[in-house]
């Protein structure tokens, strides 16, 4: 098929401390560009964009690697609840759950609430939802994150904070990792979408809830699309993707918007980062933490951002 327009594409796994090691850095740059190389070739073969959205949310909450589906942290109680978002520029549609459990890929839910009257819905609501559906239960735990629970417990919860990345080798560098996933896309037929998925922060009160299933956390109108990393609450503080977004909407292009945005975020104090794609396929990602764990597909090569340390709160391509 001829396209219309060049598919673009960028996708996190996180933020937040540094990571330590070779071992650990190209083992997250293997996993992110193994799915960047996925999704992009659906995008290349046509697949619109919120479906290549759910597509890479799915691949990386499967992979137990990352803070979301598979892998997702434990709360204060010992439970696992995630929550997940996806945003469509075509029908305009915001759609979430909110603290599900026992589901393999809270996005899927988000997909199919899309087309629904009620299309954000919470723990209690999600799981009726989970039964109507007849999605299979599903145990997302892992022995570390189990683990990291365990130890967390017997030390009263002093960390604040879940790794953003569960790998053995670099878990302890991790101790103030923000743990999300996300993917914007744009598709051939100049659509954007933007989903974001997480297990939360880890270790937090019963019935906090992630930006991850707000417009603060999840953006995108026919302008740009803006997935958010970080935390929650510093996310919300500042409505970060739907403001990013609106700025954009209003003339800005992306990279002024990412750069104001992100520089009202550094004076605030917050900790956070996102990726955004805009509608003439400019690329870009911001942070204010240590590292973003992204990787972007500019049409031509396939690049990341686990090296970008230069003291710059924003990047683009």
């Amino acid at each position: 098929m001829i396209l219309q327009v060049q598919p673009k594409l960028i996708i996190h796994g996180g933020a937040g401390s540094s990571l330590q090691g070779k071992g650990g850095l190209e083992a997250v740059r293997n996993s992110l560009s193994t799915i960047i190389a996925e999704v992009y070739s659906l995008l290349l073969k046509g697949t619109n964009a919120s479906e290549a959205v759910v597509r890479g949310c799915q691949m990386l909450e499967d992979n137990p690697r990352f803070n979301a589906g598979t892998g997702s942290v434990l709360q204060s109680d010992g439970q696992i609840r995630m929550s997940a978002s996806l945003m469509d520029s075509t029908s305009g549609r915001f759609s979430g759950v909110i603290n599900v459990s026992r589901v393999k890929n809270p996005i899927e839910m988000a997909l199919f609430l899309q087309n629904s009257p009620d299309r954000v819905l919470s723990d209690y609501g999600s799981a009726e939802l989970a039964r109507e559906l007849q999605v299979p239960s599903y145990n997302a735990l892992t022995d570390l994150r189990l683990k990291e629970w365990m130890e967390e417990r017997q030390d009263n919860f002093k960390r604040t904070m879940a790794g953003v990345v569960a790998e053995p080798e670099i878990a302890e560098s991790s101790n103030a990792g923000r743990g999300t996933i996300g993917v914007v896309a744009l598709d051939s037929y100049g659509q954007l979408a933007a989903g974001t998925s997480t297990g939360g922060k880890g270790f937090e009160r019963i019935g906090r809830v992630s930006d991850s299933a707000m417009p603060a956390g999840n953006f995108a109108t026919k302008y740009a699309g803006v997935s958010c990393t970080g935390i929650g609450e510093d996310i919300i503080d500042e409505c970060l993707a739907a403001k990013i977004v609106i700025r954009v909407s209003d003339g800005m292009s992306l990279p002024e918007a990412m750069l104001r945005s992100f520089t009202e975020a550094s004076k605030n104090d917050r900790d956070l980062g996102a990726i955004a794609l805009d509608a003439t396929g400019t690329i870009s990602y911001g942070k204010t933490s240590e590292i973003l764990l992204a990787a972007y597909h500019n049409g031509e090569i396939i690049g990341d951002t686990l090296e970008w340390n230069d003291g710059q709160l924003i990047g683009y391509c």
